[in-house]
């Protein structure tokens, strides 16, 4: 394995002394790293606060490996910036948030973006958060070390129990190391934008799924569709034959903003939800709410399978709508809105939540650890 690249404390000790200490008091934490997606999920009350940003540092990189093992608290910035010096990238793209996801002023952590679970536009195409991690070394509310799954793809075999950390948002423990996946950067990238209605769009959309082309992102907004592909140069060139789009300027620039939602679309104070949908859900089935409280039509990525809204909506009738037509609905940002009282993320049914809560007892039978972050009464 290469040595690390950059600066590494390893503040383990420190913090299960922390977690064992609150365990003993009966203390709740808030789980921190960053910082930069406290916005995301529930309010958390809790007695103090568990800062992972010292436990930082690479553990293990070998690039022919393609996998990486990091500690939590390392900048994702700059794994990111490592990986990139050897033609390498996380296969989920992750959003930062609040920055300019930069290596300089990026705060978000590696540990974070695994426990918020959040993907940006490759998801689709490449995987998702739970689909990369290989392994994880956690710390639980009972000041235990556990280690799951492996460091590298040849070790980890079948559904282990480190990916149920993705998304988890620290309520069943403290993600110490990740271990992750990792792909090659494509050769080439080219962003290919047409003028269309949605319907047509996720028409052309479904269309293209069926064909093997390299696509590796795609977004409709403001009656455009802009579909970002990868790969050398004649993949480029037969997939813009098909596409028949035109080429965009400083598209780069455009699928970053859209990953940390700075979009003019994402700017206002309006409360922004996320409906997971199927990608063949009608693109009218959100049209009456949608009218109802915003002047912009809904901004669509992930092939039609995400859609964004903006404004002060019904959270009943967002979250009917989107169990209607087999998916899930989640309040992403409250902006100048009000939170549901059951919570951003859809109530869940009886069995799942029967498992969410034996999970949390195993990992944290005091509920320690970041409470009601992921559920209110989680």
């Amino acid at each position: 394995m290469m040595p690390t690249e950059i600066h590494s404390t390893d503040a383990e000790h420190a913090l299960a002394e922390q977690v064992r200490a609150a365990a003993a008091n009966g203390r709740r934490l808030a789980v921190r790293g960053g910082g930069s997606k406290a916005f995301y999920g529930n309010p958390v009350t809790a007695d103090a606060e568990l800062d992972c940003t010292a436990h930082i540092g690479v553990v293990a990189y070998e690039p022919t490996e393609l996998a990486i093992t990091v500690r939590g608290g390392t900048r994702l910035a700059e794994v990111e910036a490592l990986l990139a010096e050897h033609g390498q990238q996380l296969p989920f793209e992750p959003p930062h948030f609040g920055t300019s996801a930069t290596a300089g002023d990026s705060m978000a952590t590696i540990g974070g973006a695994v426990a918020a679970g959040l993907s940006g536009p490759r998801r689709p195409y490449a995987a998702s958060v739970r689909d990369a991690v290989l392994g994880v070394r956690l710390l639980t509310g009972r000041g235990q070390v556990l280690e799951f799954g492996g460091r590298v793809m040849k070790n980890v075999a079948g559904y282990d129990v480190s990916r149920l950390m993705a998304g988890s948002l620290g309520v069943l423990g403290v993600l110490l190391e990740v271990s992750l996946k990792v792909i090659p950067r494509a050769p080439g990238t080219l962003t290919l934008v047409r003028e269309e209605t949605l319907p047509q769009a996720l028409d052309l959309l479904r269309r293209w799924s069926r064909k093997a082309l390299p696509i590796t992102a795609t977004a409709w907004l403001d009656w455009r569709l802009r579909v970002r592909v990868d790969g050398g140069a004649e993949a480029l060139a037969e997939t813009q034959r098909i596409v028949e789009g035109l080429p965009l300027d400083a598209a780069d620039d455009f699928w970053r903003d859209l990953r940390e939602q700075r979009l003019p679309f994402f700017t206002d104070d309006a409360p922004l939800w996320r409906l997971s949908l199927p990608p063949a859900t009608p693109a009218d089935s959100t049209a009456g709410l949608a009218a109802g409280a915003s002047p912009t039509e809904p901004l669509v990525e992930w092939g039609g399978a995400v859609r964004w809204l903006r404004g002060d909506l019904p959270a009943a009738g967002v979250r009917e709508l989107a169990h209607a037509a087999g998916g899930h609905a989640t309040l992403f940002r409250a902006g100048a809105g009000e939170r549901p009282a059951d919570g951003v993320f859809t109530p869940q049914a009886a069995v799942p939540k029967r498992l969410h809560q034996n999970l949390k007892r195993a990992f944290d039978p005091q509920g320690l650890l970041n409470p009601g972050r992921l559920y209110p009464d989680l």
